[in-house]
């Protein structure tokens, strides 16, 4: 355990990042105050984020003890900002923020204890990516280990949820279990009880807290970032449901077993189970070919593949799937927890709906959807009525009730211009992998992966089809040749390298250089 070295009239430095509802500002006052009635001067200033998920605020604290303060025969002065390379303590509420510190020059390895949670809010940036956007956790750590002189690395809000408080009262507990600062276990716990406000339940949290610092390594352990294959039952309650998971154990290989079940959970979760043994039987075909292509050595890549891009695909996003999901009750307890509502306190959400004509016009039956997409009178009535959007409160009744019965339209999903026009597409598509597969295996699987591209909702979707319909037209023109694999990868990865499509349409340039006129390819909008 190793404490800051304190000099003569120089104040200790902590700076604290944390996001909002983390309690930031609850855990920067508690230092203070617990500075303050030991005899310390003590000051705190903030400097808040962009937003939620674009910037943690900083919380900045000088300490200073007030024999050390009135030695130079004046009250001391203490800065209002942290300064890269002068920080003592940094603490932060989550494991990127902690990566943020970094950057900023905060934590040096001559002076720095760091002190972060392992837990991770996704930022803006790592949910809007094309692909994973995920960021690697252990880049982080390693990093840590090498930026600071001491680095304290665990799962704080697991242990603040297990005493039944939040994560302010569980870094305020590592804090203490550090060491780094010169006050004892007993001041701390003090000073939360002077708070007044959930002391049991933030003495429970800080006391988790402050063992796991105590007892830390030298060194954080890694964190595994693996994904098992979802468990697969060995029953289903469901008599219709268990037949399909016995065909899934009876004719899939074990490799394939997880994949398909929680493509079977998802596709009844999206419309029925019905729609689940239609995903099996497309699905059946692609084992069918794999095993006649020798895929059992290759790890039925294909099945695997297949199983896992198709059930996404057949579970778009549209209108009904989106009402749906914003009634669900495991939603409006979800968003509870996240705000830290109490039992007694009522919770609204505003959602900000912004539907497109194509949105309105495939929740319609598919005859009567064309009509009105195709009608510049009624189609740009609508169209003008709904292009600002507006902003919904899902708790209400009007609006719960008019989402909830928009939410029950999925028993006509079927009869829908939405379902017809991506029914065609999957098609397509799926077609393309079977009519390869019998040629180049590799290619094939590489084609399943393409699917990968088409995500979200409205815009975002009907921008990441159109990115997807420029590799399936690569796709077209790479059959047959040696390395059409591995083109048609670099071409994907490429595609979910930007937002705006640059390095895709570079690929393209460079793939069809020279290409004839009659190869059927024109540069699109990406």
């Amino acid at each position: 355990m190793s404490k800051i070295v304190f000099h003569p009239g120089t104040p200790i430095k902590i700076a604290v990042l944390a996001m909002g509802g983390q309690g930031g500002g609850v855990l920067a006052d508690w230092i203070v105050d617990m500075a303050e009635k030991a005899g310390w001067w003590a000051q705190t200033t903030s400097v808040p984020g962009v937003a939620q998920r674009t910037g943690a605020t900083i919380y900045y604290l000088e300490l200073l003890p007030e024999s050390d303060a009135h030695a130079a025969g004046k009250p001391p002065t203490l800065a209002m900002m942290p300064t890269p390379g002068d920080l003592d303590l940094v603490v932060a509420a989550e494991l990127m923020e902690a990566g943020r510190a970094m950057q900023r020059g905060l934590v040096t390895p001559d002076r720095t204890t760091l002190i972060t949670s392992t837990h991770r809010s996704y930022s803006v940036t790592e949910k809007a990516a094309l692909g994973n956007g995920i960021g690697d956790p252990n880049k982080v750590i390693e990093a840590g280990l090498e930026a600071s002189k001491r680095m304290l690395a665990f799962d704080l809000q697991a242990l603040a949820e297990k005493g039944g408080s939040v994560i302010s009262a569980s870094l305020f507990g590592a804090v203490a279990g550090s060491g780094a600062l010169p006050f004892s276990r007993e001041a701390f716990e003090e000073t939360i009880r002077d708070s007044g406000k959930g002391v049991e339940a933030s003495l429970r949290a800080f006391a988790l807290g402050f063992d796991a610092a105590a007892q830390a390594p030298a060194a954080p352990a890694r964190i595994d970032t693996s994904r098992p294959a979802p468990d697969v039952p060995e029953k289903a309650a469901n008599p219709k449901v268990d037949a399909l998971l016995q065909r899934v154990k009876r004719e899939f290989p074990q490799a394939a077993h997880g994949m398909l079940v929680a493509g079977l959970r998802r596709l009844i979760d999206f419309q029925d189970i019905a729609y689940a043994s239609e995903y099996l039987d497309q699905i059946a075909k692609v084992r069918e070919l794999d095993a006649a292509k020798g895929g059992e050595a290759k790890g039925w890549a294909l099945t695997q593949a297949m199983a896992h891009r198709l059930a996404v695909a057949k579970s778009y996003d549209d209108v009904i799937r989106v009402a749906d999901l914003k009634t669900r009750g495991s939603r409006f307890e979800r968003v509870r927890k996240e705000v830290g509502a109490k039992a007694d306190q009522l919770v609204y959400t505003t959602e900000f709906m912004h539907p497109r004509l194509e949105e309105i016009c495939g929740t319609l039956p598919a005859g009567l959807g064309r009509w009105l997409e195709n009608s510049k009178t009624v189609g740009g009535f609508v169209k003008r009525k709904m292009e600002h959007g507006r902003r919904v409160e899902t708790g209400t009744l009007t609006w719960f009730i008019a989402l909830y019965l928009l939410s029950g339209m999925r028993r006509f999903r079927r009869s829908t211009l939405r379902h017809q026009i991506e029914t065609a597409g999957i098609n397509a598509w799926y077609e393309r992998v079977l009519k390869n597969a019998a040629a180049d295996y590799d290619f094939a699987v590489e084609i399943a992966h393409c699917r990968r591209l088409v995500k979200g909702y409205s815009g975002t979707h009907a921008r990441s089809g159109d990115r997807f319909a420029r590799l399936m037209e690569a796709a077209d023109r790479l059959a047959g040749q040696a390395d059409a694999a591995a083109t048609l990868k670099r071409l994907r990865e490429a595609a979910m390298a930007d937002e705006e499509g640059r390095q895709l349409e570079t690929q393209l340039g460079q793939l069809l250089r020279g290409a004839p006129a009659e190869a059927g390819f024109t540069r699109q909008a990406a």
